[in-house]
């Protein structure tokens, strides 16, 4: 524990970071305002977060006596990518000496872990070392995308290799948190350091079935109190599911017998073919990418139910912020998505990616007790607070250093 005047101190690093980013983003965002307030609660300095943010000049920005973020100038990916890598110790080794801290984070495990680690044994070697498995890219990355192009053995022999190099990154650290119970299994199979279950959390004031607009739905509905009516702000990716949703929407028009309306939000590789279906049809609508969250909490608790097929999330934040509106969802079976559907009960799980199961999965959802699943959604979501969230990964860090 910290000695003297001295906060308890955790310097965060992450080559996810984005300023346009999904999850990742909104899981930093949400810690630094929960540091951020810590001294205006307790009227107090009790702990100091310091995040490194990859960005394209080195400058520090003090935003609170319990919250620093250092700029560190970093490497821009070409192209229309927003990330930027951190990937020397000459960037991280200043931080480190600076602050001493009790607590090392790192989020991201390409390069950057082996990083940190060489530069706090030189300049920080009392501090304790903690990842955050953000990406579980052994099986997302790797196993799965080469199973489906030349094969299962040879997937599952990459995927072995993946975890290999992960254990290889994450040498000598202190333990990895993990935000789904799937996840931290398969952490603890191949033996990477002491895996803890840290669930993310979700604004659950923000994201509530009070946000509703009724002119929205209104609007949505066009004439047709029955019309079924979606959103999809996730990233346009097959990932995603996104083109589930796009082959299955002829099969679901036939299937209920009217139009649904779907809103996409956000951007990606798949795009123009939401574009595309957005002009093809009259009740699918695209509308950009939504900056305001008060924006997303309207379209959220304005429709009827959610969309979580990607089988990857290890935790799906957009989930519980659909959840937390009211929706219920047809979720993927893996992943944080299974969980959270199955554990809620507020929903159906597609066994089978394909668009007529997806169509068939919307429809038996439609036709159920949808009321008492939108209850069961928002009862679960009021668990997972971000305060609860960041209070539990402080007992962690505490926990570690003692």
């Amino acid at each position: 524990m910290p000695s003297g005047n001295k906060p308890f101190t955790i310097v965060d690093l992450n080559n996810f970071w984005s300023p346009s980013g999904g999850g990742v983003r909104r899981y930093h965002l949400q810690k630094m305002a929960y540091y951020e307030s810590l001294c205006k609660q307790n009227n107090q300095q009790k702990a100091l977060l310091v995040f490194v943010m990859p960005d394209s000049k080195t400058y520090t920005e003090i935003k609170s006596d319990s919250l620093v973020i250092e700029h560190v100038e970093a490497f821009k990916f070409p192209g229309n990518w927003e990330y930027r890598f951190i990937w020397k110790r000459s960037q991280v080794e200043p931080v480190l000496a600076k602050y001493t801290p009790q607590i090392i984070e790192v989020g991201s495990p390409y390069i950057l872990p082996t990083v940190v680690r060489h530069a706090a044994k030189k300049v920080s070697p009392n501090s304790k070392l903690v990842g955050f498995w953000h990406a579980d890219f052994p099986v997302t990355y790797v196993g799965r995308p080469v199973a489906k192009k030349v094969g299962a053995g040879i997937g599952t022999f990459c995927r072995k290799e993946a975890f290999w190099y992960a254990r290889k990154e994450f040498k000598d650290f202190d333990c990895i948190q993990a935000s789904s119970k799937e996840v931290m299994a398969r952490l603890k199979k191949n033996n990477l350091p002491d895996p803890r279950w840290i669930p993310l959390g979700c604004d659950i004031h923000m994201f509530a079935p009070s946000k509703r607009d009724e002119n929205l739905v209104r609007e949505l509905k066009a004439g047709n109190p029955e019309r079924l009516t979606m959103f999809f702000p996730h990233r346009h990716c097959k990932e995603k599911g996104i083109d589930l949703v796009l082959d299955a929407y002829d099969i679901l028009t036939e299937k209920l017998g009217h139009e649904p309306a779907i809103v996409f939000a956000g951007t990606g590789p798949s795009l123009p073919a939401v574009q595309e279906t957005a002009s093809k049809y009259t009740h699918v609508r695209y509308i950009g990418f939504v900056n305001s969250i008060d924006e997303m909490a309207r379209y959220y608790a304005s429709v009827d139910l959610g969309l979580a097929l990607s089988g990857w999330e290890t935790f799906g934040l957009s989930i519980l912020e659909s959840m937390a509106s009211g929706n219920a969802q047809v979720g993927a079976n893996a992943g944080a998505a299974f969980e959270h559907v199955t554990e809620s009960k507020a929903g159906i799980v597609l066994n089978e990616r394909t668009p007529q199961a997806l169509a068939n999965a919307i429809v038996e959802l439609y036709h159920s007790d949808m009321q008492a699943m939108k209850q069961n959604a928002r009862a679960y979501a009021e668990n997972y607070s971000w305060e609860d969230c960041f209070k539990r990964q402080f007992e962690l860090y505490k926990e570690l250093t003692r």
